[in-house]
């Protein structure tokens, strides 16, 4: 076989892996869920080897979107580590066979405490089942591996099963982008998400044009202005907007009259504006649905603040 269809094979094997998993979704995987939404601690994730490292990324999936979680090696346990561990907290023990020594050794002093345990384990009939308050059976027909013996598809079924919990229990708790971005402030879509009006706006040496301007002046000020648009104030007041779009279709209207024409013969009297406070998402979502490339900054007098455009939303 090829190095491309051996790929491909792999990728069937793991694909059919997580299709099956879904019809051992029953009641034990509504208990889990419940058991973590109503937790009052943390999710404390354990599990040896490859199990471990799925693991460690199900708590930091966790951890994101809103369930307190942190991953812990059982043999960190004996040395320490169970002082980190609480009655108000739910253990989340992850192994293939659910007989891994190891994790199987901890499992005594987390009934001692009193902490409920989730299980995920292939194997219903296991040690681990049998201990656990909730079992999630992630049981593999066969790994993509063509020995049957590297943990393939197997560890993929545990993480899908943790990212089915995870996302359950963002819907439960109404998890918004916006409580998502708190938990990611360094990276891009923190940026977006928490980045406002005031941050990005550009507030000085605005195109203002009176609306009695005649348009052949009235370009001369949009091209200066370098953001296609020139805003007519009245008492400081936003009252007209017109943008190089709005030229361009007077000329090709009027023709040789054009230039009889003032900023009021075209101007938009109600302008799209936000407030500063207003985040950036919501202004591309502004942009989108009116099919414009800038928005008006004001304040709730309509005073003219600043100007966001499309090129200032990409952070």
């Amino acid at each position: 076989m090829d190095a491309r269809n051996s790929a491909i094979q792999t990728i069937r094997s793991e694909a059919q892996a997580v299709l099956d998993l879904i019809p051992k979704l029953d009641e034990q995987f509504d208990r889990a869920v419940e058991l973590i939404y109503r937790c009052h601690g943390k999710v404390i994730v354990t599990g040896v080897g490859k199990s471990g490292h799925i693991g460690a990324k199900i708590a930091a999936t966790l951890a994101s979107t809103g369930t307190p979680a942190f991953f812990i090696n059982p043999l960190d346990v004996f040395h320490g580590d169970l002082g980190v561990m609480t009655r108000d907290d739910v253990v989340l023990a992850i192994s293939n066979s659910g007989l891994t020594d190891e994790l199987l050794r901890v499992v005594p002093f987390v009934l001692h405490m009193q902490v409920p345990i989730i299980g995920m384990s292939g194997n219903s009939d296991s040690l681990l089942a049998k201990y656990s308050n909730v079992h999630l059976n992630v049981h593999v027909e066969k790994e993509a591996c063509p020995l049957n013996l590297a943990p393939t598809s197997s560890t993929t079924a545990q993480l899908v099963m943790g990212d089915a919990l995870a996302i359950a229990l963002m819907e439960k708790r109404n998890f918004k982008p916006q409580d998502f971005a708190q938990f990611h402030p360094g990276g891009q879509l923190g940026r977006l998400l928490l980045t406002t009006a005031a941050d990005v706006m550009r507030s000085a040496d605005l195109p203002v044009i009176p609306q009695e301007m005649h348009l052949g002046e009235a370009i001369i000020h949009v091209s200066k202005g370098k953001l296609g648009l020139g805003v007519s104030l009245e008492n400081e007041k936003i009252i007209g907007l017109i943008t190089d779009g709005d030229i361009r279709r007077a000329m090709e209207r009027w023709q040789a009259d054009f230039f009889d024409h003032t900023v009021s013969d075209i101007m938009t009297r109600q302008p799209k504006t936000v407030l500063p406070t207003t985040k950036i998402t919501e202004i591309q979502r502004i942009m989108q649905r009116h099919k414009i490339h800038s928005v008006l900054v004001a304040d709730q007098e309509r005073h003219l603040l600043g100007v966001v455009d499309h090129y200032s939303c990409m952070i």
